[in-house]
């Protein structure tokens, strides 16, 4: 090793301390100056000494941070606690630098084996920051950068640290000048207010001076210690080696593993976080990379972004801002522009004033959606390795940004990633969350909505207990999800899962659990609860080839138990529970509906057509029993016997006469209005609306009864029914408002005042279907004609009506090609 004077920099006065700001680019370009003009023996880092043997992995290519550092329990998974690093964290740099000249790198915070074990309600680490600790009450935990801050006249720390480190440069004449002034002011926060309401702090900086003297004794004073600018001065402080061992004596201690995972900036942007969150990540790693001309770099980067976006953004803006950022800047007494100063260039000039297009960029640019990424070789639980193997064989990457996935489960490969998925889920990974199709509502599509977050990679190592893999850790989990449920319906909902995720290992084991409770559950609330979910079960056979015999059977006894209990079960219900009950009927109804033409299209081969027909007949024939029962039945209560005969109508198994006399009779002025309102809700309560404004028979006795409703009791009636119909769409609302007003309740027939009312009269309006016509040619072109007129050989009363349109708008075919083109 060369004499100390050939580096540039002296250790005269100890070793080299390089306090820090964690995830601040500012100290991360410091922190590389310093080391290449010290040139130390070992680089000593803020971080658990067990990850020493994880260095080596940082120089690894496929390394890509933002990642982090995980350390968890190995007998309990949850108990976690992260150590994250950025491309711009000096601890990042400090480490890259160390494996690029070959200079030994060791961490020397508190073990995370004593970090995961401290005891939880006294000072016990966050899962996520190693660092936080809750402490008394009245121990308030100090901000250094804010004091500061409040110190130098700045409201805001961020802006101050800005303007002192962020633009002041690295110090080019004295690479060690920032870092001088830096402990100074530490220095006196920490005569000040001593431990700033961390006690922890006390422990953490004994360990560190611990490994600080070991590593004197092997490299002299040529040490490079890089750790949060706050445990500077303990570090410079002469402590007795016997008071530090002191101090560590006696930790509890847990077995804890190591490994990275990656990381995402957005998480970095939370409150919470080692070395707490950061507000701009994506921010800081444009200052970090732009060697020169930041903000004229960030603005141009802004710009493309909101052309992406369709927005209209010229070169003429991007020099616009740049100009009012440097201007606002100079009024506000800062050595460049900040954040705050191009954020309000932006809003001015490049999004006209509006926050909208402004979020985007915070969003996107100023948080980002950077995921890291980890080699191969960093060490992981099985289930990590299978998953991982899962997903690039079904080409299915982790990503930060959230994104939509359509699924065509008749493929093979989009059935794989689905099963994946839902294996996942299962197992408490909630990587993708099931949303609603947007193009079909067939069983065989799925739409995921996938969004990767690094506390996934805790929630696999907790898994990890259930399996190596993740088919066997899903079925493992299922048949003990199964032993465990409390409910019925959380059984069903089992089955459910299992079918998606394609266990059939574990189904029987949950089939036998399953038929076990619903023989002996006697609550027909239960058992309605059940069966729609074991019924869409039925569905995933044909699609995912799985089978559903057994489930079949379950369910068809199911929903006898429900025929048979279910109007017992209505009798004496208070509001609320008449409110779950009409839920039930509503979603047994649709259940029995899909069973009966599941079991008879499973006995279709065996039994032919007319004895398919002859079942599901049946079962739809003793429900639609049932449903005559709750409708007729005074002891049931109101919204469930309106909800049965708008049921029995929508089938047609009850007439509009009949219907209409049951409504009469219920609104007639014998009955309570509160009673009244409730089998109004009950029978045109979701999706109602547009029943009332093609039958004007029953609005007019709605309306005629609303009008008759006693003073003294409409208030009591008024907000079942502003909840009824403030389900409405808007047209349908505006509609009957329109009905009601010119007096639907009088019309007899096609001549009553309502027939005048467009869009609602006795017979098609021919007039009004022929001023669409010439809209359409243009629309479609020539190719309109051909279709028209093939279209009037089938309809002669539509080709008369087309020809109509076309003699009152002559028009030239060739002008219609062309504007059709």
């Amino acid at each position: 090793m060369s004499d100390d004077s050939s580096w540039g920099v002296t250790y005269a006065s100890g070793p080299l301390l390089l306090g820090v700001r964690h995830h601040g680019p500012g100290s991360a370009r410091a922190v590389r100056a310093a080391l290449e003009a010290s040139r130390p023996g070992v680089v000593l880092i803020e971080g658990p000494p067990e990850a020493d043997a994880l260095i080596p992995l940082a120089a690894d290519p496929d390394m890509r941070p933002p990642v982090a550092l995980l350390a968890h329990a190995v007998d309990e998974p949850g108990r976690s606690a992260f150590w994250p690093l950025a491309e711009f964290s000096p601890e990042w740099v400090a480490l890259r630098w160390a494996l690029e000249r070959g200079v030994p790198a060791r961490f020397i915070d508190l073990p995370a084996t004593h970090t995961l074990a401290w005891d939880a309600e006294a000072e016990a680490p966050s899962a996520a920051d190693p660092e936080a600790e809750p402490g008394p009450a009245h121990e308030l935990r100090v901000d250094p950068l804010a004091v500061l801050a409040e110190t130098a006249g700045y409201d805001d720390p961020e802006r101050w640290w800005e303007d002192v480190v962020e633009h002041r440069g690295t110090g080019e004449r004295d690479p060690l000048a920032p870092f001088a002034a830096l402990e100074e002011a530490m220095t006196a926060l920490r005569e000040r207010y001593g431990v700033g309401g961390r006690p922890r702090d006390l422990v953490r900086e004994a360990h560190m001076r611990l490994q600080l003297r070991a590593a004197r004794k092997e490299s002299g004073d040529a040490v490079a210690v890089v750790c949060g600018a706050w445990h500077v001065p303990a570090l410079r402080e002469k402590a007795a080696v016997t008071a530090d061992r002191a101090l560590l004596k006696g930790l509890p201690r847990i077995k804890a593993d190591l490994t990275w995972v990656p990381w995402t900036h957005r998480r970095l942007a939370r409150s919470s976080g080692y070395g707490a969150g950061i507000d701009s990540p994506g921010w800081y790693g444009h200052l970090f990379r732009a060697r020169d001309r930041p903000v004229e770099r960030w603005l141009t980067k802004v710009a493309g972004l909101l052309r992406e976006e369709d927005r209209v953004v010229s070169s003429a803006h991007v020099i616009e801002a740049v100009r009012l950022a440097e201007t606002l800047a100079a009024m506000r007494g800062r050595p460049l522009p900040g954040l705050s100063e191009t954020t309000d260039a932006v809003r001015a000039v490049m999004c006209d004033g509006s926050d909208v297009p402004l979020a985007l960029v915070q969003d996107r640019l100023v948080v980002g959606d950077v995921l890291g990424e980890v080699p191969e070789a960093a060490p992981a639980v099985p289930l990590q390795r299978d998953m991982a193997r899962e997903q690039r064989r079904l080409r299915l990457r982790p990503e930060a940004l959230e994104r939509e996935l359509e699924l065509d489960l008749r493929k093979e490969t989009d059935t794989g990633r689905s099963r994946l998925l839902h294996r996942l889920r299962l197992l408490g990974v909630g990587w993708g969350e099931p949303a609603e199709s947007r193009g079909s509502t067939g069983t065989f599509r799925e739409t995921w909505r996938l969004r990767w977050e690094p506390e996934l990679s805790v929630r696999v190592a907790e898994a990890g207990v259930w399996g190596t893999t993740v088919l066997g850790a899903a079925t493992a989990r299922a048949e003990a999800d199964a032993a465990g449920a409390g409910a019925l319906a959380e059984v069903t909902a089992l089955a459910e899962h299992c079918l998606l995720a394609g266990l059939p290992d574990a189904l029987p084991v949950v089939m036998r659990v399953l038929a076990d409770r619903a023989a002996l559950d006697t609550d027909v609330g239960h058992l309605a609860q059940a069966l729609p979910a074991l019924v869409r079960s039925l569905r995933y056979g044909d699609v995912r080839g799985t089978d559903t015999g057994a489930l079949a059977g379950v369910a068809a006894g199911l929903a006898e138990r429900v025929f048979v209990g279910l109007p017992a079960a209505c009798a004496a219900l208070d509001a609320d529970a008449a409110e779950e009950m009409r839920g039930h009927v509503g979603a047994v109804h649709g259940a029995v509906g899909l069973l009966a033409e599941t079991l008879t299209g499973t006995r279709g081969a065996e039994q032919g057509a007319a004895a398919r027909d002859a079942g599901q007949a049946d079962l739809r024939g003793r429900w639609r029993s049932v449903l005559r029962t709750l409708a007729l039945r005074d002891t049931v209560p109101g919204v469930v016997r309106g909800r049965a005969v708008r049921l029995l109508l929508d089938d047609g198994e009850l007439g509009p006469e009949e219907a209409a006399r049951l409504m009469g009779l219920v609104l007639s002025p014998g009955t309570p209005p509160a009673d009244a309102a409730a089998w109004i809700e009950g029978f045109v309560g979701g999706g109602g609306g547009m029943l009332l404004v093609h039958d004007e028979r029953l609005l007019g006795l709605v309306d005629t009864w609303l009008t008759g409703v006693p003073a003294e009791a409409f208030t009591d009636v008024l907000p079942l029914l502003r909840r009824t119909f403030s389900a409405y769409e808007p047209g349908v609302r505006r509609t009957l408002g329109e009905l009601v007003r010119r007096g639907p309740g009088g019309a007899t027939g096609p001549a009553g005042p309502a027939a005048g009312l467009p869009g609602f009269a006795a017979e098609p309006d021919a007039e009004r279907a022929d001023a669409v016509l010439p809209v359409l040619r243009l629309l479609l072109g020539p190719a309109a004609e051909t279709g028209r007129q093939a279209t009037g050989q089938q309809a002669t009363g539509r080709h008369a009506a087309g020809q109509r349109a076309a003699d009152r708008e002559p028009a030239d075919d060739n002008s219609l090609a062309e504007v059709g083109t």
